[in-house]
């Protein structure tokens, strides 16, 4: 279980194509390494991949070929960055929303408006099947980043979302570009509620 909140940025130190899968090394800081072990989840953009290898701070993944077609990881090359979350423990504080990690797909950057204050950024998407869960004020996580949104345009497939200064220093949204594929998950009690609802309307 994840909350969105990044914890760090990573830069991917080696990437190794394999057969039906990618193999991925990061550079984790000393307080992503601590109590760290090998079969323990790590939010990487959003994905919840399993340490397989540990040498000293860098920690390695493997990626399989179905998570490298939904997920932007597929684009993933050294020295690249990534936003990186531990997985929750009980009693942690819960300060963005409940997430799992699977990634329903990807949406694009199609705008990025830069004000004093704040960054609006504009996404487009191709999957129908998450029109349902987008609706102005629901959450949303991008990259891995816990988000609200802004503003929601079913007809043109698009939708909002806002960044204070803080997030983007704390992400890899500072240096996102237009054209960037962004990885998306709903949070599961959202599923749950537009699920049931839509359900009851049959």
């Amino acid at each position: 279980m994840f909350t969105g909140i990044v914890k760090a940025i990573a830069k991917v130190t080696h990437v190794k194509k394999l057969v039906g899968m990618m193999q991925i090394s990061l550079f984790l800081v000393d307080e992503l390494i601590k109590n760290l072990e090998i079969g323990a989840s790590v939010s990487i953009n959003g994905v919840c991949l399993t340490v397989v290898k540990i040498e000293n701070n860098l920690v390695f993944f493997d990626i399989i070929d179905e998570t490298l077609k939904l997920t932007n990881l597929k684009h993933l090359k050294s020295n690249k960055k990534v936003n990186v979350e531990r997985a929750a423990c009980f009693g942690d504080e819960i300060s963005g929303h409940i997430l799992s990690g699977h990634i329903f797909g990807t949406c694009q950057i199609i705008e990025i408006v830069k004000s004093e204050n704040n960054c609006a950024i504009h996404l487009k998407y191709e999957d129908l099947n998450l029109i349902k869960y987008l609706f102005k004020k629901g959450y949303i996580a991008l990259d891995g980043v816990s988000l609200t949104l802004v503003s929601v345009d079913k007809e043109n497939k698009s939708f909002t979302v806002h960044l204070i200064p803080e997030t983007l220093r704390a992400t890899t949204f500072l240096d996102k570009e237009v054209g960037d594929e962004i990885n998306v998950e709903i949070d599961y009690q959202t599923q749950v509620i537009v699920d049931t609802v839509t359900a009851l309307h049959l």
